[in-house]
């Protein structure tokens, strides 16, 4: 088996714990390993969690949201991190995104959250999968393609 922490780590949260979070009441799952939150800045406490929550209602996560990591030098690390682990498992890397990084640089502090509107419809309908609510099926765009020749 070649699964690495965080491979192992991704799987419990997925498999085991994901699954039954927000049953009776929203569960906020808060501070995740730093490797498990590429773009989070860590919290003021511990180096190795990062300011990243995710929101869970039903078994489903609804919300992610983390405090942005502005630290240029610190990314750029994590960034060369994540690009040597790319290429042991896939043999190839991509370059970095220096505009980005640039970025960074004079990005104040900040931070943001992604709520599926898709897993709220889920919620609402008691769709089982969340295929069931994509509202505009991208992959049968080639097959509709083909018809309209």
């Amino acid at each position: 088996m070649d699964d690495t922490w965080a491979d192992m780590f991704s799987r419990v949260i997925v498999e085991k714990v994901e699954p039954n979070l927000g049953f009776g009441r929203a569960t906020i799952l808060y501070e995740y390993p730093v490797a498990e939150a590429a773009l989070a800045r860590p919290t003021p406490h511990d180096p190795h969690v990062a300011e990243r929550f995710e929101l869970y209602a039903c078994g489903v996560e609804l919300a992610n949201a983390f405090g942005e990591l502005t630290d240029a030098a610190e990314q750029r690390r994590r960034f060369g991190m994540e690009m040597a682990e790319k290429l042991r498992v896939y043999g190839e890397t991509y370059p970095l995104d220096e505009d980005f990084l640039k970025a960074l640089e004079i990005m104040p502090q900040a931070s943001g959250s992604a709520l599926g509107f898709d897993r709220l419809v889920m919620l609402a309908t008691g769709a089982s999968r969340i295929d069931q609510v994509i509202w505009a099926p991208v992959a049968e765009t080639e097959a509709m393609g083909e018809g309209r020749k």
